[in-house]
Parts: structure tokens; sequence; C-alpha cells
């Protein structure tokens, strides 16, 4: 699929993922590979005596997984050039072995840039799980190729 320039895409213009279920092994996977052993994470019966009630995934792991439906939309599949960051990064309900989540991204900003190849673009994205709970909510900012003159 090709992707999107910068001249296709208008501020408003919304992108709705698919869902990706969170399996207990994907969380194990990611908290292994990161080294986050925080026993939240990590022991069912520690988990079971927090407040959650039972394991959860880290809010980054959510936040990673969000990315990866994001990336399967193929929007800017070959036209990003660069993701330069995230901001207001904010994880609203926990996400838990079994949960499904999408995410909703909206272009909120948008501005051409110094170099004639590339635009500027502010995305806010929401995280939603299976009951449309908000899980989490960031905004991220991204160069994206323009339509070659």
């Amino acid at each position: 699929m090709a992707g999107k320039y910068w001249e296709e895409v208008k501020v408003g213009d919304k992108f709705l993922t698919g869902g990706k279920t969170i399996t207990e092994s994907a969380i194990t996977l990611m908290v292994g590979l990161a080294g986050a052993t925080e026993p939240l994470f990590t022991d069912a019966e520690y988990a079971k005596k927090t407040l959650f009630k039972g394991p959860i995934a880290p809010g980054p792991v959510t936040m990673f997984m969000m990315m990866g439906l994001w990336m399967q939309v193929g929007a800017f599949s070959d036209t990003a050039m660069g993701l330069l960051g995230f901001d207001k990064v904010r994880f609203t309900s926990p996400v838990r072995p079994g949960d499904t989540i999408r995410a909703e991204i909206e272009l909120i900003e948008k501005k051409p840039t110094d170099k004639s190849d590339r635009g500027f673009f502010r995305w806010h994205w929401v995280g939603r799980n299976q009951r449309d709970e908000v899980v989490a909510e960031l905004e991220s900012a991204q160069l994206v190729r323009r339509k070659p003159a």
C-alpha cells in the first residue's frame, strides 16, 4: 500500500486501527526484554493483592502495542520520515491479559518545515479496550514526505 503524502491529509482526519488481544505471553516477553521485573507484571499471586486485583501490562507495553497497530494501518508506510517524539502520555485504565485494544489516531496539527521534501504532523492518540474504556492517550510528532515536485 502506498503511503499518504503530507498534502493528502488534513487536520481532523482520523485513522482507526484494528484490534489486538494482549496475551499474558506478550506481556511476559515485553517485560523480560525490557527488564521491567516489577512483581505487578511478573507475579500473578502478588498482583492479586494490589489495587488492580491481578496482573496488568506496563503502560509502555500498551503504548508499544498501539504503535504496532498504527503501523499495520499502513497509511504512511513509505512516506513517514521519522518519529520525533511523544508528549502528554497518560495511561488511564489498566490493560490486562486478554484485553483487546485498538487505537484512534487524529491529526491535530500540520505545518510545513524549512525543507520542501517534508512536513510536520502532530497526532492525538486514544487507545481503548474491548469495553470501549480509554486505556491510554498521547500525542506524537512526526515528519512525513511531501509530494515530489
